[in-house]
C-alpha cells in the first residue's frame, strides 16, 4: 500500500475513533482496538480499511442494499436530479416524487397514496399518528389503542419503542407513549400452546384475545411486520394471516403492516404480504426502497385511509398535519425510481426466489449435519438459523457461542448477522439476507462459512 495513502488511512481511522458514535456498538471495546471502516463496496464484495475483501451476507448490515453495491446508474440518477432541484418542502411535489409514488402504487394493488419520509421509524410513526388522528375524529377519540406483537421491531423512536416487543432493544428508554398493547409472538418453533395443532389459526386467536379483553370499541389499529426479521427470521405459520385479516374486518381494526425490511424484493415478491393475500389498510417500508443509496422511506395507504383527512368542514385541523423535512429531498424518490427499474430489468425477484430456495437447502442440509442448528426458517432472500444447546428441550445456544460464530465466519471473509440486543435469552439466532443479485457461488460461499464456524464453535 503507498505510504501516502496508508497514511491517509490511518488519520481516518484514528479521526473515527476520537469523534464518531458508531450504532448499536460498545466504544469501550475502541480504548484497545480501532474501529472498522468500510471503504468500498462492488456487487456484493466490501473492502474494509485495511484492504482486506469480504462477501456480504446482510446486505449492508442491516438488510438495505437490495440491489448491490456500485450501482453507478443510481448514483447518476441522484447527482442529475440534485443539480435540478435538490430539496423542497413536500408540501410542494416534485417530479421524482411523483413519478415514484405512480410507479409504486402500480406494484401495490389496492393501495393509492404515498407519504414520504427518510426512515423506517418515520415512517411507522406517521401510521400511529394517523391512526390517532382517525380516533379523534371520526371515533370519538376511543378506537386510540394501537397492538404491535411481540419479537416484532417498528423503529427506535420512543413511540416506536412503545410499539416494539423486543425488550433488550427498549431497556432503560422508559417511560413509553401509552395506549400500545402487546399480543402474542407466532413463532411456531417456540410453540405457546400444548399441541402444535392448527399453530397459525391460535397465534391469530390471541391476537382476538386481546382485542376483547382491551375492548374493540378501544383498539384502532394492528401493527405487524409482515415476517419477523431482528426478532428471529419469522414466518408466520399457514392459517395465520387469513385469520388476521378476518379478525381486524370484524372488529373495524386497521391493518398496518410493517414491510420496511421485506418491502422491495427481500422475500422475491415486490412486497411480502403479497405472498399471504392480505389487504392491508397501511404499509410502511424503507431499506429497500433505494438500496441504501438515498433515505427515503414511505407510508402508503388506501384511497379510503386518505378520504378520513379531506373534508375540512368538518374540522379546519382535519388534515394529516405532518412534515418530515428529509421527505422532501429528491434524492430519496429519483434512486427508488432507478433501484426499482434495475430490480425490473435483471428480474431480480425471480433470482431472489431461485436463489432463496438454494439458500434454504444449503442451511437444512447444516441442520441435518450440526445438532446445534434447531431450526431453519425464512423466505426469499432472508433466512434465520435459530441455534440450540440442546434439539430436545430447545435451549437456546448461548449468546457468546453465536457471535463466535458470527466472527469466525467474519475471518473467512463472509459477513453474516445474529438477533442482537432483541430478546434476553433468545438472541440466538444467525440471520441472513443477501443481496437480490446473488449467484450459486454467493450462496454456497455463505453456507459453506457458516459450516466452518459451526463446526469450530461447537465441536
Amino acid at each position: 500500500m503507498d505510504a501516502i495513502i496508508q497514511d491517509e488511512i490511518l488519520g481516518t481511522v484514528a479521526a473515527d475513533r476520537a469523534h464518531v458514535w458508531h450504532h448499536m456498538t460498545q466504544h469501550k471495546a475502541f480504548e484497545v482496538q480501532d474501529p472498522t471502516l468500510i471503504v468500498e463496496g462492488k456487487g456484493m464484495k466490501v473492502w474494509n480499511a485495511a484492504g482486506k475483501e469480504h462477501l456480504d451476507a446482510v446486505s449492508g448490515g442491516v438488510w438495505t442494499v437490495n440491489v448491490g453495491y456500485g450501482r453507478e446508474s443510481i448514483a447518476d440518477a441522484v447527482r442529475d436530479q440534485l443539480v435540478k432541484i435538490n430539496f423542497f418542502a413536500n408540501s410542494m411535489g416534485s417530479v421524482p416524487g411523483a413519478k415514484f409514488a405512480q410507479k409504486l402504487i402500480t406494484k401495490m394493488p389496492g393501495m393509492s397514496r404515498v407519504f414520504y419520509s427518510s426512515s423506517g421509524s418515520e415512517a411507522n410513526e406517521k401510521v400511529f399518528k394517523m391512526v390517532r388522528q382517525i380516533s379523534h375524529q371520526h371515533h370519538g377519540g376511543r378506537k386510540s389503542k394501537i397492538l404491535y406483537r411481540e419479537r416484532d421491531y417498528h423503529g427506535t423512536t420512543i413511540t416506536a419503542l412503545s410499539a416494539g416487543g423486543q425488550n433488550e432493544r427498549s431497556a432503560h428508554y422508559g417511560p413509553f407513549t401509552p395506549g400500545f398493547v402487546p399480543v402474542p409472538h407466532c413463532l411456531e418453533y417456540r410453540s405457546q400452546f400444548e399441541s402444535a395443532e392448527c399453530y397459525g389459526e391460535r397465534a391469530a386467536d390471541a391476537i382476538e384475545a386481546v382485542i376483547l379483553r382491551e375492548g374493540p370499541d378501544t383498539v384502532g389499529a394492528l401493527c405487524l411486520e409482515t415476517l419477523t426479521a431482528g426478532g428471529g427470521v419469522i414466518v408466520p405459520p399457514t392459517g395465520y394471516w387469513e385469520r388476521v385479516q378476518d379478525i381486524c374486518s370484524r372488529y373495524d381494526v386497521l391493518l398496518h403492516l410493517d414491510e420496511v425490511v421485506c418491502g422491495l424484493g427481500r422475500l422475491g415478491t415486490w412486497f411480502g404480504y403479497q405472498q399471504f393475500d392480505i389487504k392491508p389498510d397501511f404499509v410502511t417500508m424503507a431499506k429497500g426502497v433505494a438500496s441504501g443509496y438515498a433515505a427515503i422511506s414511505c407510508t402508503v395507504t388506501t384511497e379510503a385511509i386518505f378520504d378520513m383527512f379531506k373534508d375540512e368542514t368538518l374540522d379546519p385541523l382535519g388534515y394529516f398535519r405532518d412534515i418530515s423535512t428529509y421527505g422532501g429531498c429528491t434524492a430519496g424518490p429519483a434512486a427508488a425510481l432507478e433501484n426499482m427499474r434495475i430490480i425490473e430489468a435483471e428480474k431480480l425477484l425471480e433470482n431472489t426466489f431461485m436463489m432463496g430456495r438454494r439458500l434454504m437447502t444449503n442451511l437444512q442440509v447444516l441442520q441435518d449435519k450440526h445438532a446445534v442448528v434447531g431450526d431453519v426458517r425464512g423466505r426469499g432472500l432472508f433466512a434465520g438459523v435459530e441455534l440450540v444447546s440442546d434439539r430436545h428441550t430447545k435451549l437456546p445456544a448461548d449468546e457468546a457461542h453465536v457471535q463466535a460464530v458470527v466472527s469466525h465466519c467474519l475471518a473467512q471473509g463472509v459477513i453474516i448477522g445474529m438477533t442482537n440486543r432483541a430478546l434476553t435469552g433468545f438472541n440466538n439466532t444467525l440471520c441472513l439476507a443477501p443481496a437480490l443479485i446473488a449467484k450459486t457461488d454467493d450462496i454456497d460461499q455463505i453456507t459453506d462459512a457458516i459450516d466452518r464456524a459451526l463446526t469450530h464453535v461447537f465441536h
